[in-house]
């Protein structure tokens, strides 16, 4: 039988708009520009508004287009534009499957007290200027959470599978990447909602996004004045039940006749399953004529719950990844170091201003994590302090802050990181180097090294004499924007002879010195 256009629409906007998003946080080739990233993540609701909320302008005001489509035809963000939204949705769908087990959806009442606290705790939280709880249960971040920590380390790891085979027909089209490597700590909340969410989604339909999420909940309450909604024809209803068996938001009460607006996500799955053309969407009171659809009999269809996704291949090939040698060719240490570099600071990725600025408005939706093409953005686990965990530091001992790369600040989609040009950029002090002398193996080994000067892009550090032939690091802070590379260049473990110490406001660093070289002008030529 047809299905409504209204669904139908609705499956091919949310199945584009899905694709879309899962393709810019799984681009680990770059393929996609960076401009792009600004149109597809523009109208996810939480980013946006923080986003307003550091640069009140235009590319910032995608919050303010959820809160009119809400106004006009209820909460149908969630079900066209929320990634997580559409993902309970596919995971509600798979579950469908096993009709014969599991009972179908019902109307249920509403946990009114907890939604509403939680979005009122969530509220208080965030103006008291912590947005910890906004990161945790943003929906946008979620999803971006779950497409960084589980689903990209599948895909890299297919592409390298790929890449090997390739390689045996001399056919190199293929080329191996690195998995980021994320601390398998960080994976206990993204765990967590991972099997909450997909648990919820399979038994339940929509009560994650109707009783936890507080974007659902704010929306919820705006769709109350909504101007189109779902609505009963009092005359036509014969209270089959049918639409209250189908409707995933359980907003639908058939005895009483009534739609919870609040809840309800506008899928139209009613719409479809209504044999007595009784419901309608459009304006209150149905003034709009019931949508007519040909009648189907899903009397005997039962919704799911199914099993929790499987992590633990994922999350164990990305333990399995061993740290490869910074620096080939680099002098190997024959002992350990052992003074711990002293950190004050955490380093935050370009772009930051400052960690306070950077912790009051990133979600640790992961976006920047995805796109940095050197994999020295990582999700913190204790740097930041409890309400900063999940959000993204740079870790110099697995990578380094490309000096040619701008990626992770033209990416974000909540003003966390801010816009810089790479000229900006390359003058952006996020961090100063320090040089411990009793852990470089000039010192201790009395070996050549040189290999942190080799790689600093600035020469904030370079060689002076030491004993004899040998010649021993040393630092120049005006000039060094931290970016990392002499200490991932560094053979010294477990403890760098030379770190970067974040900035806790970032500054300004001076422009290198250019020597230019004398080159004397031939009057003639000499042949």
């Amino acid at each position: 039988m047809p299905v409504p256009f209204l669904k139908k629409f609705r499956l091919l906007f949310a199945s584009l708009f899905f694709l879309l998003l899962i393709i810019s946080f799984l681009d680990f080739r770059y393929v996609i520009p960076e401009t792009w990233f600004t149109v597809i993540h523009y109208i996810q609701f939480a980013p946006s508004f923080l986003k307003f909320m550091e640069t009140p302008a235009l590319v910032a005001t995608g919050f303010i287009v959820v809160i009119a489509l809400t106004v006009f035809t209820g909460r149908s963000y969630c079900s066209f534009l929320c990634p997580l939204g559409i993902y309970q949705d596919i995971m509600s769908r798979i579950g469908g499957k096993y009709k014969r087990k599991f009972s179908r959806f019902s109307f249920s009442t509403p946990y009114t007290i907890l939604r509403y606290s939680i979005l009122a705790v969530t509220l208080i939280v965030m103006l008291s200027g912590s947005i910890f709880l906004v990161s945790l249960l943003d929906p946008y971040s979620i999803f971006g959470r779950f497409m960084t920590y589980f689903f990209e380390p599948v895909i890299i790891v297919v592409n390298n599978l790929l890449a090997k085979i390739f390689a045996l027909f001399h056919n190199y089209a293929v080329f191996r990447v690195d998995i980021i490597k994320i601390p398998l700590v960080i994976y206990i909340l993204p765990v967590i909602f991972l099997s909450l969410i997909g648990y919820l989604s399979f038994t339940r339909g929509r009560l994650y996004c109707n009783t936890v999420c507080p974007v659902g909940t704010l929306l919820g309450l705006l769709s109350k004045v909504s101007i189109f909604r779902i609505s009963i024809n009092h005359a036509s209803c014969t209270h089959c039940g049918r639409c209250a068996a189908n409707c995933k938001a359980s907003c639908i009460d058939f005895i009483k006749e009534d739609v919870d607006v609040s809840r309800c996500v506008t899928c139209f799955n009613c719409l479809e399953v209504c044999p007595d053309n009784a419901i309608s969407y459009g304006l209150p009171h149905n003034i709009f004529k019931p949508v007519t659809i040909d009648e189907i009999d899903n009397g005997k269809r039962r919704f799911i719950a199914g099993s929790v996704v499987a992590i633990a291949s994922a999350t164990g090939l990305i333990k399995a990844q061993n740290q490869s040698p910074a620096v080939k060719g680099a002098p190997v240490p024959t002992r350990e170091s052992t003074v711990k570099e002293n950190r004050t600071y955490a380093v935050c990725p370009p772009g930051g201003v400052s960690l306070g600025h950077f912790n009051d408005y990133c979600t640790a939706c992961s976006l920047c994590v995805n796109v940095c093409p050197e994999n020295v953005i990582v999700p913190s686990f204790r740097e930041y302090g409890l309400s900063g965990i999940m959000q993204p530091r740079m870790d110099y001992h697995k990578s380094f802050c490309n000096y040619e790369c701008t990626r992770c600040t033209d990416v974000c989609p909540t003003g966390a990181l801010l816009p810089l040009t790479l000229e900006a950029k390359k003058l952006t002090q996020i961090g100063k180097v320090h040089f411990i002398k009793d852990n470089c193996i000039v010192q201790t080994e009395k070996t050549e090294c040189g290999a942190c000067s080799e790689h600093c892009p600035t020469k904030a550090v370079y060689m002076v004499p030491f004993e004899g032939n040998l010649v021993i690091p040393e630092t120049n802070d005006k000039i060094c924007i931290g970016c990392g590379a002499c200490e991932y260049a560094c053979p010294t473990v477990p403890f760098k002879a030379i770190f970067v110490d974040g900035n806790s406001v970032h500054q300004d660093a001076e422009k290198p010195k250019i020597e230019e070289l004398n080159v004397k002008e031939l009057k003639e030529f000499p042949f």
